[in-house]
């Protein structure tokens, strides 16, 4: 008769590899580091194969790894939907669910909903945090974080919510005293607004090069985005945050045809780690506010 590997095991597996350590894969299941590295020894033993190379210094899979962790993580996907069926046939997913995302998109996208989603989802208890920067989910103890284009984070799982295209906006105000020129090299006399902690996304997606010097930086979005309102200059700025006021009038979108698209910073996506525990939790959240962007 084949032997059999055992659920849990097979998770602790994939944990560990999704977080790069034993003591990390502990943390978010919830086990003791010792319960984690038993699993996985006996998962070896079980299937007579060594999964991982371990050193002092990182984690490795071996080839047999490589082959195992595919067929695994197929597998327990789709376990974990037919579970997920049957339990959505019995009752509505409940308990609590930590949301990140970067200030303006709560503000402009996530708030907005969450009313609607609470009546939908009763049981779900949303904890809503802000942070401008990319976060460690393991660290942060977050379930589901909307990050705004690529990812390089590989042992997170993706799901793409859409595309945000990109804006260079001013107010009528700064206009009307800095008129805008058709040429795109002209922008370099202009004031812009630029990010503080993330000087990448300083570097505009521009068809033609430009050198570009920045007059004012903040830290968040959201504050750039008010500056702009004020006159300060001009600003490039997500769809997500800036369409409603391009609509009102109170900014104004320039050198649209300037704007390399798509780009990659267009991406808005959602990142998680696959745990069973939440995931009904996170599936719900995903479904609900994806038709319901603004993007």
């Amino acid at each position: 008769m084949p032997v059999k590997s055992k659920t849990e095991d097979l998770e602790a597996f994939i944990t560990v590899i999704d977080t790069g350590s034993f003591s990390s894969a502990a943390n978010l299941l919830n086990q003791q580091v010792a319960k984690v590295s038993r699993a996985v020894t006996r998962l070896e033993k079980t299937l007579d194969v060594t999964l991982l190379n371990r050193t002092t210094r990182r984690l490795e899979l071996t080839e047999e790894g490589e082959i195992f962790l595919k067929a695994v993580r197929d597998g327990l996907t789709t376990l974990e939907r037919g579970e997920e069926a049957l339990q959505s046939l019995k009752r509505s997913p409940s308990g609590k669910l930590r949301v990140d995302a970067a200030s303006p998109f709560v503000l402009h996208q996530l708030a907005p909903l969450i009313g609607d989603f609470n009546k939908a989802f009763p049981d779900i208890r949303l904890e809503i945090n802000s942070h401008d920067n990319i976060i460690d989910l393991l660290e942060h103890k977050t379930d589901i974080a909307i990050r705004i284009g690529d990812l390089s984070d590989s042992n997170l799982y993706a799901r793409l919510l859409g595309s945000s295209k990109l804006h260079i906006v001013a107010s009528p105000e700064y206009l009307k005293h800095n008129p805008i020129e058709s040429d795109i090299s002209t922008l370099s006399n202009h004031k812009l607004l630029g990010f503080s902690d993330t000087p990448n996304l300083n570097k505009w997606p521009l068809k033609k090069g430009v050198s570009l010097s920045f007059n004012l930086l903040a830290s968040s979005g959201e504050t750039i985005r008010q500056l702009c309102l004020e006159g300060q200059g001009l600003a490039l700025m997500s769809n997500f945050m800036v369409h409603k006021d391009i609509a009102a009038g109170t900014l104004t979108s320039v050198f649209e045809d300037e704007i390399i698209t798509p780009n990659r910073r267009e991406a808005v996506q959602a990142v998680y780690y696959k745990n069973s525990t939440v995931s009904s939790r996170i599936s719900a959240f995903l479904n609900f506010i994806q038709p319901r962007l603004r993007l």
